[in-house]
């Protein structure tokens, strides 16, 4: 080899190592997205949102699906040093005996608290429907594999605590890399001026489940938590409207698949986003929608 070719060829060579650094940076950075607003940590008196999808979620996420697919709790401790360890797979629990734990969020978060879920949880369910401004969005319950997470949704869902509430944050290939509609935060304003948007709770958390069971492609409904976080899932939860929000780490747990609606939420998707400049977070959590999505109602049947 002469020594053109070789110069020739370490040149490919480090131009190809390059490219996969910065493969893998945009992977990492795109998996901070979810979770984004909902995971606050007091800090000296001080409010810092932890990056995370569906949601700020959400995400997104995200977000996320940021709690943000793009938004969800936070605590003034490590979240890893409160959290329970992971749980094992749902399909290994004997269902007929399952009980699910449900523990106050000591975050600061916002919240709206309506009490705490019963402990058993109804393996009957099988849908959810969310009734917004725009018609109804119906998500088939993967009740079996997260009996818990759904077991949420109907106890705040017969509480009212999803009616009147605004989905905070849109988050698309152009603004995150994915394509996610986070919602669940009680106090959104979901006006792109709102800083804090995302940052609202359940008041309570519960563990993670059926991570990696089913991929966040599009149409996958998921929980939305602060991407550092573990088993701190709560009300914020978000919806993939793009198979390129399956590039994100099974770190949230996907309950669900939308089966009607979806003619809806891509029609919010290509609407697009309102950038807001006071996003405390810096990633997007408090992107809100341009075409608005107000939830009047949410039922499980």
């Amino acid at each position: 080899m002469s020594g053109e070719d070789r110069q020739s060829q370490l040149a490919r060579e480090h131009k190809e190592r390059q490219a996969q650094r910065a493969q893998q940076a945009t992977k990492a950075k795109r998996n901070t997205f979810i979770g984004v607003g909902a995971a606050v940590v007091v800090v000296a008196g001080g409010l810092f949102a932890a990056t995370t999808l569906l949601g700020g979620n959400s995400e997104s996420g995200a977000t996320a699906p940021t709690s943000s697919p793009a938004a969800d709790p936070s605590s003034s401790a490590d979240p890893s040093e409160s959290a329970s360890p992971k749980p094992s797979p749902t399909a290994s629990v004997n269902l007929a005996k399952l009980t699910c734990s449900y523990r106050k969020d000591t975050s600061g978060s916002p919240a709206k608290y309506v009490g705490m879920p019963p402990a058993k949880p109804n393996l009957k369910l099988k849908t959810m429907t969310i009734t917004t401004n725009h018609g109804d969005i119906v998500i088939d319950l993967a009740t079996a594999q997260a009996p818990c997470s759904v077991n949420s949704f109907a106890f705040l869902a017969r509480k009212n605590f999803f009616d009147n509430t605004r989905c905070h944050r849109l988050a698309t290939l152009e603004n995150s890399g994915l394509g996610l509609l986070q919602c669940g935060d009680p106090q959104a304003k979901a006006d792109g001026k709102n800083p804090t948007d995302g940052q609202g709770s359940s008041g309570y958390v519960f563990n993670d489940e059926n991570l990696g069971g089913m991929p966040y492609t599009k149409g996958t409904v998921a929980l939305a938590q602060a991407s550092e976080a573990s088993n701190q899932n709560g009300s914020q939860f978000w919806i993939s409207l793009a198979d390129e929000t399956g590039q994100l780490s099974a770190d949230f747990t996907p309950f669900g698949t939308v089966s009607q609606g979806m003619d809806i939420l891509d029609q919010v998707y290509k609407g697009g986003w309102i950038t807001n400049p006071d996003d405390i977070t810096g990633d997007g959590g408090s992107n809100a929608p341009k075409i608005p999505v107000i939830i009047k109602d949410v039922r499980l049947s």
